[in-house]
């Protein structure tokens, strides 16, 4: 089972925020590292989980965006998120959620509610053939 990556960007803003305030992006990824070390003193739930941020994953329009990516899994990009703690618990369960796939498909029904919308992209693994 490969590790999921969590990649968040850190410089989206909403539409009209100020340049002079804090990028939401980055209060988002503060958020995840945070739930993901409260995971860690929870019987080490974040296991198999990485976190990185990324300066602008140009889905400016969509504010917040986050990406979950594995080795030969499907990547998905979400966008329209929240910068909040609800937010970042559940792009965690998501991550685990596609660590525990096969094949990192993440079938919209089993994607925590605030990942079954908003979704920018889903990615097929690089070498898949033609369905």
């Amino acid at each position: 089972m490969s590790d999921t990556e969590i990649i968040v960007c850190t410089t989206c803003r909403p539409p009209g925020a100020s340049r002079e305030l804090p990028a939401e992006g980055l209060a988002l990824f503060e958020a995840v590292q945070d739930a993901l070390l409260v995971c860690e003193l929870d019987a080490g739930l974040h296991k198999g989980l990485k976190l990185r941020g990324l300066a602008c994953m140009s889905g400016c329009s969509r504010a917040c965006t986050v990406t979950l990516q594995a080795q030969g899994k499907f990547t998905y990009y979400f966008g329209d998120l929240a910068a909040d703690d609800e937010t970042a618990a559940q792009v965690i369960a998501c991550a685990q959620l596609h660590r525990q796939s096969s094949d990192g498909n993440l079938m919209r029904n089993a994607r925590p509610e605030r990942l079954r919308a908003g979704i920018l992209a889903r990615l097929p693994p690089v070498g898949l053939a033609s369905t």
